[in-house]
């Protein structure tokens, strides 16, 4: 199946890939998420280790057990997402919207939080 990921401030298309999942499609190119408009993705327990997901919109997505170990989330669009036990190690939440995010036994050890966001 193919999948599109686009740009969530001019619509552009970001890239296009064959995956077997929108979460396969996503992790092959965690590498450079910035931007991704991922609005309301079912992304439960996808491996984005280290992904550059900077200014991505992440509204009402669904991170459930996602590996965001050492992920760049700053600016991010977090609002509403469910982070429920996700692994935020080392994440860099700075200028990240996090308001009604579900942050129920996630691992925010060592993240780098924007405190007036939380």
């Amino acid at each position: 199946m193919k999948f599109t990921i686009r740009n969530r401030f001019n619509d552009s298309v970001m890239f296009e890939i064959e995956a077997d999942s929108f979460v396969k499609a996503v992790e092959a190119k965690r590498a450079n998420l910035r931007g991704a408009d991922l609005y309301g993705a079912d992304l439960r327990n996808a491996n984005l280790r280290n992904a550059n997901l900077r200014d991505a919109n992440l509204r009402d997505a669904d991170l459930y057990g996602a590996d965001l170990y050492g992920a760049n989330l700053r600016d991010a669009d977090l609002y509403g997402a469910n982070l429920r036990d996700a692994d935020l190690y080392g994440a860099d939440l700075r200028g990240a919207d996090l308001c009604d995010a579900n942050l129920r036994g996630a691992d925010l050890c060592g993240c780098r939080p924007d405190k007036h966001k939380i």
